[in-house]
């Protein structure tokens, strides 16, 4: 088995390449790479490999990018710092994930679950792949080339499930102003201002909504076309937009989304 390992983290990458030669004496590592760039080119220059690990959360970036830039066909287990709370949307169809630190007995479970999977596709070589482009289309941000839903999937969310102490319940859409993020995580704040963490990145959550309601309006927020309080010519070609409710922050619209945003409110 050939691993190639994509973590930032100089100590945890030494770690993850020991915990490999003690839990797979067989396995290579077949490279390293630290950053979205370095992986690519690896990944494009050298034979795919058997198993990826790979951190979220990387120098230049999150991993997810590496899948809008190349097809990834090698089976991926996730390694993260967030809680399991935080990461339960990567749960669904996923090879695994591992929780910094790194255990020996996690990663063995994982390369156990790995080999599993493997058998059981054994008569369907596609079998893997398959199931592992589902994840992906999940992690991964919306790309030209990414497949459309099926019929028998929505083509976009009408709600959202959240927590509230041990209670969940749906908050519709139509209750939401906007979506933002902070440390990491990301929120709904509704139109009567409370707040609802949410299990979606930024990314995701671009290729979920109706993008005639909702527009992402940097890295920051999506806000719901009702949301759009003001907005103010700012410098450089940017646009400042004021939301409702009040959003804490200052929101500016990049030179470069100007024109879109301007054409999606209606000009």
């Amino acid at each position: 088995m050939t691993i190639l390992i994509v973590e930032d983290e100089e100590a945890t990458a030494r770690k993850l390449r020991r915990l490999v030669q003690e839990v797979e004496p067989d396995a290579t590592v077949a490279g390293m790479t630290v950053s979205v760039d370095e992986s690519v080119e690896w990944l494009q220059t050298h034979p795919k490999p058997d198993l990826i690990l790979m951190d979220i959360e990387l120098a230049d970036g999150q991993s997810f990018e590496i899948f809008n830039r190349m097809p990834v066909t090698s089976p991926v287990i996730f390694v993260t710092a967030y809680d399991e709370y935080a990461i339960k949307a990567f749960k669904v169809n996923s090879i695994d994930y591992l929780l910094k630190p790194v255990k020996e007995d996690d990663l063995r479970s994982a390369l156990m679950k790995l080999r599993r999977m493997k058998e059981a596709f054994l008569e369907q070589p596609d079998g893997l792949n398959t199931s592992l482009a589902t994840l992906l289309r999940k992690l991964a941000a919306s790309s030209s080339t990414e497949e459309p839903p099926t019929p028998t999937e929505p083509a976009y969310r009408d709600r959202f499930l959240v927590k509230q102490g041990q209670r969940l319940f749906s908050v519709p859409l139509s209750d939401v102003a906007y979506i933002f993020t902070r440390n990491k995580l990301s929120f709904l704040k509704t139109r009567d201002e409370h707040e609802w963490m949410i299990d979606y990145t930024m990314d995701e959550l671009s290729t979920l909504l109706d993008p005639n309601r909702f527009f992402r309006l940097n890295r920051q927020v999506i806000a719901e076309l009702r949301a759009i309080d003001k907005v103010n010519l700012y410098f450089n070609g940017k646009l400042k937009v004021s939301l409702r409710p009040v959003f804490e922050e200052e929101v500016i619209v990049s030179r470069e989304k100007a024109g879109e945003f301007r054409i999606w409110l209606g000009e």
